[in-house]
């Protein structure tokens, strides 16, 4: 099975651009991987949200949404999987998710149980977390889902003898990153041998991005810094 980590750009608040981002990296590997891998709330943007419920409930989408069965689509269309993360609204509650689409259906949606992706001094009950880190198997392997500060709260929750697929938003300087390099991986083996992590672009705030393959804690693969590009791991 091959899977792809994409780090391209995304907007914050503009579900267009981001929508094609996402068909353009999916054009880009047709035929190359099985799973196409994006970021944290990569569909809306990682600082799309203001914290207003009133506004907030606007942004976030459900799993029944116009851009949710697009993507959908494009999964049949382009015969690649996909995995990213999104803003989702359930109800009156609002999560940070991350959906997992096959063959033209939503089959997997987890949503973060770390608050770290909202101002939560400041937030009401609308803004809520997961439960649940259950593993579910594609092409009969394994594999679990932790989004970014998950894994550093609860990485006892995380652990698995599978593939560990971790999307992330953070955005270290440059000059920063070869020693987060270094704890990530090592954060990472305290829950799976093998772990995928992909990391956005984004300009305002500066995101480098970033695609990490680790092994027993240890970098196997990578890809550059403020590259727009696929980082095709076999496992």
């Amino acid at each position: 099975m091959k899977i792809g980590l994409a780090p391209y750009e995304f907007k914050n608040n503009d579900i267009a651009f981001n929508l094609a981002q996402i068909e353009r990296a999916m054009k880009a590997v047709q035929g190359k991987v099985d799973l196409l891998c994006f970021g944290e709330t990569f569909l809306q943007g990682f600082d799309a949200l203001s914290w207003n419920y009133e506004t907030d409930k606007g942004i976030a989408v459900s799993t029944d949404s116009e851009a949710m069965r697009r993507l959908c689509g494009m999964t049949t269309e382009y015969r690649v999987d996909l995995l990213f993360g999104y803003i989702e609204k359930s109800g009156d509650s609002l999560y940070s998710s991350c959906a997992v689409m096959e063959s033209g259906v939503l089959t997997r949606n987890y949503r973060r149980i770390s608050i770290g992706w909202k101002e939560y001094d400041i937030t009401d009950w609308h803004y809520q977390e997961g439960t649940e880190t259950n593993q579910f198997l594609y092409h009969g392997q394994s594999i679990k889902i932790a989004l970014c500060g998950d894994l550093w709260e609860y990485p006892e929750r995380f652990k698995t003898n599978g593939l560990l697929i971790w999307p992330v938003y953070v955005n270290f300087e440059l000059e920063e990153w070869p020693q987060y390099e270094v704890e990530y991986a090592a954060q990472a083996a305290l829950a799976a041998r093998r772990t995928l992590m992909v990391n956005p672009i984004s300009h305002e705030p500066v995101s480098h991005g970033g695609a990490f393959y680790f092994v027993d804690g240890k970098i196997e693969k990578k890809l550059d810094y403020d590259t727009e590009g696929i980082l095709i791991v076999e496992v």
